[in-house]
Formats: structure tokens, sequence, C-alpha cells
């Protein structure tokens, strides 16, 4: 499970770093959105907070830090994990933390880039490497609620 885990994230990271490239060199300045469909748009946007611009005053490093230790622990829980569907989770939640964590090494926040707006909802801009932790986080949840129970065993003296 650890190989397949690695793997995921090693895969998470390459792909996100590219596609933030390419996004980067095709996009205009920031603040300029280009319309694909009625609901989907591409934008420059640099966040340099967390999950909807929380927490925008913590700084990169402070956030980056935070990131790698958290990745760390899920790094540790993938070395346990017993389920394949365990192991993509983790993996990706750890590929997009560390792909989230390179943006804020190498420009002080996060490039996003994904628009999404239907019916007055309005999403904030996102990356690949948040959709990695999104998916990666309701995969957990998954095997945390339709996992069998562990047994354990009741001392009796």
């Amino acid at each position: 499970m650890l190989r397949i885990g690695l793997t995921l994230a090693v895969l998470v990271v390459i792909l996100d770093q590219i596609l933030k490239a390419v996004m980067l060199d095709m996009l205009p300045e920031p603040g300029i959105a280009i319309t694909v469909t009625s609901f989907f748009n591409l934008v420059h946007v640099f966040n340099p907070g967390v999950s909807f611009g929380l927490l925008p005053d913590i700084g990169p490093i402070v956030l980056s830090a935070f990131a790698l230790v958290v990745s760390a622990i899920l790094g540790v829980w993938l070395a346990r994990a017993e389920t394949r569907l365990m192991a993509v989770a983790l993996g990706l939640t750890i590929g997009g933390a560390i792909g989230n964590v390179i943006d804020r090494l190498r420009f002080g926040a996060v490039f996003d880039f994904l628009d999404f707006h239907v019916i007055g909802w309005h999403w904030p801009a996102f990356n690949l490497a948040d959709a990695a932790i999104s998916i990666g986080v309701a995969g957990l949840l998954l095997t945390s609620l339709f996992s069998a129970p562990r047994e354990t065993k009741v001392d009796e003296s």
C-alpha cells in the first residue's frame, strides 16, 4: 500500500506543478478571467492563505511548515494503510499538500486558476493540488465511515 500511495503523491505533485507552469504562461495578468464555458473560467489568482483564502496573514513559511508536518503524519498513516482506498486517499492528500507547499515557497502564495460558478454560486478559485486534497479527504472519510470496526480485546481480570 505504501508504494501505491507514494507513487500517487509523486504523480500529483508532478502534474500539479506542470499544470501550474502551463497556466502561469498562458493566463494574462492576475484578476482577469478567461471564460471557457458559462460556468467555468480560467483565472490568475495567488492565495496567500489556506482554503478559501482563510488566514492570509500567517505567512508562507508557517503554512508550509504546518503542511509538511501534516504530510509527515499522513505518511506514517500511509505506511500502516491496510486498504487500497486508504492508500489512494492518503497519497492524493499528501501530494496535494506538497504541491501547494512548493507554491508557497516559490511564490509566497498558492497559484489557483480553476474558477467554477453556477446559478449565482461562485466557488473560490482552486488548482489540481486542492482538488487532490479534497478528493483524498473524501476518500479518508469514506474509509472511516464504511470500514469494518476492529475488534477490541476485553481484559477480564
